[in-house]
């Protein structure tokens, strides 16, 4: 539980955002808590300078699917300060840390990361890409990391290839088109009207209104999808797909409030009798896969979609907005 360095000794408190208990935005408040503890051997403390927003915090702070709270807490949060996507300066490490030291810039995953200071495995951790801020690169790690495993690792996308994005707008979704497009594929978006723009922009060869376009009534089919949105059943992404494709089944929202996962499941059963093939995303937050990010982006073919950014003490207001359904690319809060 040693570190290299730590924050100044005189400093006892940090400003954070701050949950009691779960449920919807109005759970979130700013608050004074004490400095994180102290580091484990293979941690690293960052000087938080800007925070992503995801539905992954989303799910934390509501505590839903319940299986959530096994793991964070029956009745309210055992980590009241919420976030896990962040970019920042290096302010200490511990003992066992060798790829960073005290002033380096990092972005990556951590936890409690709505705050001025947050903890990081090392593992999960990269250097910031020169060429993006910090508000940039906070908006990269988790939606960035579940897109690339759900389009390059688990769907396997190539040159040639049609692939239908779900979700196109979002934080995820912004960034499964562009590695889809990256890969050669010809890329049809799935979104709302007022956000068609966005997607084009992002390499969308085709754009769907999810509230007039039926995906699977038009004449051709899918070789991928990347069902992000969670809402459409086993059925339809079937009907959608090619006699042999790949759907690859990553938003949980429409999925069960037990376990989040009973879509993913009758997917994996409906694959074992049929030779089109629906799988899911178990996540894998590694160092490996943040690398493999920053070298999409330093090489243009990946650009963070920054929505709305916001100051740490409108974190609440930015849940309200992802909620909503407001929101375009990726939502930043600031510190």
């Amino acid at each position: 539980m040693t570190s290299t360095a730590s924050a100044p000794s005189a400093v006892t408190t940090m400003r954070a955002i701050v949950q009691e208990g779960y449920g919807d935005a109005d759970v979130l408040h700013p608050a004074e808590r004490p400095l994180p503890r102290a580091l484990r051997d293979d941690e690293v403390l960052v000087r938080v300078h800007a925070a992503g927003l995801d539905r992954g915090t989303w799910h934390l702070m509501t505590g839903t699917p319940y299986a959530v709270r096994l793991a964070m807490g029956l009745r309210r949060p055992r980590q009241p300060v919420p976030g896990l996507d962040l970019a920042g300066t290096v302010a200490a490490v511990g003992s066992a840390v060798t790829r960073f030291a005290v002033g380096d810039e990092v972005y990556g995953i951590g936890t409690g990361t709505f705050a001025e200071l947050a903890l990081a495995k090392e593992g999960k951790l990269a250097a910031r890409p020169a060429s993006l801020s910090p508000v940039q690169a906070a908006t990269v790690p988790v939606s960035g990391i579940t897109a690339l495993q759900a389009v390059c690792d688990l769907a396997r996308v190539r040159a040639g290839q049609r692939v239908l994005v779900t979700g196109a707008s979002g934080g995820v979704g912004s960034y499964a088109v562009q590695l889809a497009v990256a890969a050669g594929a010809e890329v049809t978006g799935v979104c709302s009207a007022g956000k068609a723009d966005l997607v084009r922009s992002l390499g969308a060869t085709h754009v769907l209104d999810y509230r007039s376009d039926d995906f699977a009534a038009g004449p051709h089919r899918f070789d991928v999808i990347i069902d992000i949105a969670g809402n459409a059943s086993i059925s339809r992404l079937r009907r959608a797909l090619t006699p042999t494709g790949t759907a690859v089944l990553v938003g949980g929202e429409g999925a069960g409030r037990i376990t989040g996962m009973s879509r993913q499941l009758r997917g994996l059963v409906v694959s074992l009798f049929t030779r089109q093939r629906l799988t899911m995303r178990v996540p894998k937050e590694r160092a490996a896969d943040l690398e493999r990010l920053t070298a999409l982006i330093d090489s243009g073919q990946v650009t963070p979609s920054v929505g709305t950014t916001y100051s740490l003490e409108r974190a609440p207001e930015a849940m309200r907005e992802l909620v909503a359904g407001n929101v375009r690319g990726k939502v930043a809060i600031t510190i």
